[in-house]
């Protein structure tokens, strides 16, 4: 069972992948279809629905997976030495998130929701347990090989948006296209075709200095698709937004994970209730895990 979204989870009458879906069609075959080509992109039925949860495909396990750090232990400036202790961030947690699904990591503060988020994002490796992407062994990897794994597989949304002051929102958002090799006028394509899919055709010049709060995080999240990943993990992604921004970039979540997989953790009851399936952590483990 799936939460109700609400009235606005479709941005301008059409779903988030209904406008990129045809905007990138189109400039596909602006730039590589033959004169006389028919077209073999490949589109929804007409009985399926856009919104619907596509079948059971994990790109994310996580299995029995342990994080642990090392407190003290050294001698500050006006103190003796301290004692070493290690914490347990996560314990023992196991996980599959699928394409197609929106599920929320939800807990009182110091409970490991960042840890597991960075496990999650290959960001950081577990000392036990093991994280697959698209299955492959985060652990496996070199840190140069996690750095193209995220790459190629994870978008990542900060709940503090993180764009470069000095660019404009496409300038942003094609960025990471530099590193797949993108030539400059289809990066710049792409980057202006993501921006108008979620609503932000009119600020495609402007820098985030000129922008709401609102308006810098849906270009965080148009960044984080540049790439086409296969999950995008999102920080606290309303945590600096009022009610109606949250709404808004909630709704374009919401849309992202018809095709993608999208973790979303927050402490932000709102947001949580929007989530087709919730993991709730208490002192580094799984607390509960369930419907919103």
């Amino acid at each position: 069972m799936t939460t109700e979204l609400s009235p606005h989870h479709h941005l301008h009458g059409q779903s988030f992948f209904d406008h990129l879906r045809r905007s990138l069609e189109n400039l596909c075959a602006a730039h590589t279809a033959p004169p006389n080509a028919e077209s073999t992109a490949t589109t929804t039925p007409p009985d399926a629905s856009p919104s619907a949860p596509l079948s059971q495909d994990p790109v994310i396990e996580c299995t029995d997976v342990v994080r642990a750090y090392t407190r003290g232990g050294g001698r500050g400036l006006f103190s003796r030495n301290t004692q070493a202790t290690t914490v347990t961030a996560v314990d023992s947690v196991s996980a599959t998130i699928d394409r197609g699904e929106l599920v929320g990591i939800a807990g009182p503060s110091g409970s490991g929701k960042s840890t597991l988020l960075h496990l999650l994002a290959a960001l950081e490796t577990p000392d036990s347990g093991q994280i697959t992407i698209t299955g492959t062994d985060t652990a496996s990897l070199s840190e140069r090989g996690r750095t193209r794994l995220r790459r190629e597989h994870v978008g990542i949304v900060f709940q503090r948006f993180h764009l470069l002051p000095s660019l404009t929102a496409t300038q942003n958002v094609a960025l990471p296209l530099i590193e797949h090799g993108v030539g400059k006028r289809d990066r710049r394509a792409r980057a202006q075709t993501l921006l108008e899919a979620v609503g932000l055709g009119d600020r495609l010049t402007h820098r985030p200095a000129t922008l709401s709060g609102g308006e810098q995080q849906r270009v965080a999240v148009a960044r984080a698709l540049a790439g086409d990943p296969d999950v995008v993990i999102a920080d606290e992604p309303t945590g600096e937004l009022d009610s109606a921004a949250s709404e808004t970039v909630l709704d374009i979540l919401a849309d992202v994970a018809t095709e993608h997989a999208v973790v979303v953790a927050s402490h932000d009851p709102a947001a949580i209730e929007r989530m087709d399936r919730v993991i709730r952590l208490r002192d580094g483990t799984r607390d509960t895990d369930g419907h919103a």
